[in-house]
């Protein structure tokens, strides 16, 4: 099957030959990658990669990567946090309908991640509701899988920097929620 996902890395200094940066990432097998290479120091790779299930597809891409630019570190896996307009642009509806979504099933849609000026959701959660709820199911197919599996790359990733200490603490709090 195909997922479609987007990777970003951090670059170290020595990676400033964008040029060498493309033939190595695809001789690393990434040549199933769009490469961008806008921002100093950052590399994003939009993949459409062929596997099994989506946690293949973007932890081989990320091995694929990492052997391909030893340095670069991962900074986020995609899609995953998203804000409305996102979501109405996978799912097939408009805007509109979506905050509407939002708005008025508060009770049982998904919290968001960060609420603000800007509120962001994880796509899976957002997707897997409308699922559940007869929304509509039109994104396209391993959209939700491969979001999910981003959001536990992420997870994952940032779990890493916790502390220890204060993971327990945390972990007991929210347990006993």
């Amino acid at each position: 099957m195909e997922f479609s996902f987007n990777l970003n890395f951090q670059l170290s200094g020595d990676d400033a030959n964008h040029d060498e940066l493309v033939e190595r990432l695809g001789a690393a097998g990434c040549d199933d990658a769009v490469v961008g290479i806008g921002q100093a120091g950052r590399i994003a790779l939009e993949f459409i990669r062929d596997a099994d299930h989506a946690l293949a597809a973007l932890t081989g891409a990320i091995a694929d990567v990492q052997r391909a630019i030893p340095s670069a570190k991962l900074l986020e896996a995609g899609p995953d946090l998203v804000g409305l307009d996102d979501i109405a642009d996978i799912a097939g509806v408009s805007r509109q309908n979506m905050r509407k979504l939002a708005v008025t099933q508060f009770a049982t849609f998904p919290l968001p991640v960060h609420e603000g000026n800007s509120a962001l959701w994880h796509l899976d959660e957002v997707l897997g509701w409308m699922q559940n709820h007869g929304g509509r199911d039109s994104w396209e197919t391993g959209t939700l899988e491969v979001a999910s599996a981003a959001k536990q790359v992420n997870l994952a990733r940032s779990i890493r920097r916790v502390d220890p200490e204060m993971h327990r603490q945390l972990g007991r709090l929210i347990d006993s929620n």
